[in-house]
């Protein structure tokens, strides 16, 4: 029929869309290998920068620990949340306290826990001097140099802004309150907080704590001392109630030997200054006294069975910690990776060349009727 309507050269033939596809992708690659070395520059400028750049960041050190630590509940217990573990389910009775192992990660970063690392004395590698772990911080560790520069209108808005404000009070030397931080701790603790990091494994329920530092050997010092410091952490809250009944005994058992050595002095004098009499008066005293002594000893000893009971659980109560993996002074910088940061410069160094290789005609014609209108 005359009428009939022809259909689209794409709809009705199939092979032709292919042909115009294959067409843009041979025009797109013809039109990259004509400007081959206009990219190749783009990517070699782009790998000069990524060498600077790679080379301008400080090398970081990581020491990794892996802590396991025991459940205070029974074996039945420990079974049971094992087999909810390897089903990712929290049955919370891997622990018998508030501190159970999930929390390790939310002490360690708590502002309390990493203002008691501060003043922790650190060796630094490369000349053997020793700094608090503020100083190293504050005074010791290196930032890229475009740092400085990006940092400088925020430090002029800073001091413009603080001739406008009241001077704050400064603590006393050496002392470093958790509420009430000032702003050049806040930052050091701020900074020590982004460098140690404790994950924890739900499946094997172990912690793993990693320290980074600019220092090999403060970066192993301080993993060590972060494990010790949350190990005693939870050894204290977990035997705190123990500890306060132990004290208790042991003051009763105070008082109990006092009162013993009392009563037995006095019966001991009373037998010096009575020796001999046999009236009924004086042997009544005499046995009253010996009663008293006889009782004074056996609260004394009564309470001397109940500090070595209070002491066993404290004992009872004190965790047993496993070091899966212990601190090692790391030999290799653990970022920046240096190919990687090279690789990635020259991937947007030759994308972006490439990009406006292809783009460039079509760019050009917008122009053109944007201009023509």
């Amino acid at each position: 029929m005359n009428d009939e309507q022809k259909l689209p050269e794409s709809i009705d033939n199939p092979q032709a869309e292919d042909n115009e596809k294959e067409i843009d992708i041979v025009e797109i690659l013809s039109k990259l290998w004509a400007k081959r070395i206009t990219i190749a520059k783009w990517g070699g400028i782009a790998a000069v920068i990524g060498l600077v750049v790679a080379f301008s960041i400080p090398k970081e050190y990581s020491t990794t620990i892996k802590l396991a630590s025991e459940g205070t509940k029974g074996a039945s217990g420990g079974s049971i949340s094992a087999l909810a573990a390897m089903a990712g389910i929290t049955s919370g009775l891997t622990s018998g306290d508030a501190v159970a192992p999930q929390l390790y990660p939310d002490v360690v970063k708590s502002t309390k826990f990493n203002v008691g690392l501060l003043d922790v004395p650190v060796t630094v590698s490369k000349d053997d001097s020793v700094y608090t772990v503020a100083q190293y911080l504050s005074e010791h560790t290196r930032s890229p140099w475009w740092s400085a520069i990006l940092s400088l209108p925020g430090k002029a808005i800073g001091g413009v802004m603080s001739l406008f404000r009241d001077k704050p009070e400064e603590t006393a030397e050496g002392e470093t309150d958790p509420f009430n931080l000032t702003s050049g701790e806040a930052a050091v603790v701020g900074a020590l907080k982004g460098r140690i990091t404790c994950d924890y494994n739900i499946k094997t329920m172990v912690n793993t704590i990693t320290v980074t530092m600019q220092d090999p050997l403060v970066s192993a010092l301080l993993a060590d001392t972060v494990a010790a410091h949350l190990k005693e952490f939870i050894t204290d809250y977990r035997t705190s109630k123990a500890r306060e009944d132990l004290k208790y005994a042991e003051g009763l058992n105070s008082e109990a030997r006092e009162n013993y050595y009392k009563a037995q002095q006095r019966y001991a004098d009373y037998l010096d200054r009575n020796y001999g009499l046999s009236l009924h008066s004086a042997q009544v005293e005499r046995d009253r006294l010996a009663n008293e002594a006889q009782l004074a000893f056996n609260l004394f000893n009564q309470t001397s069975q109940q500090v070595q009971i209070a002491k066993a659980k404290v004992q009872e109560n004190t965790p047993v910690y496993a070091i899966i993996q212990a601190a090692t002074v790391p030999k290799s910088p653990s970022k920046p990776s240096k190919v990687m940061i090279l690789a990635a410069f020259i991937f947007l160094g030759v994308a972006a060349a490439s990009a406006k290789v292809i783009f460039a005609d079509r760019v050009t014609e917008i122009r053109h009727k944007i201009s023509g209108k």
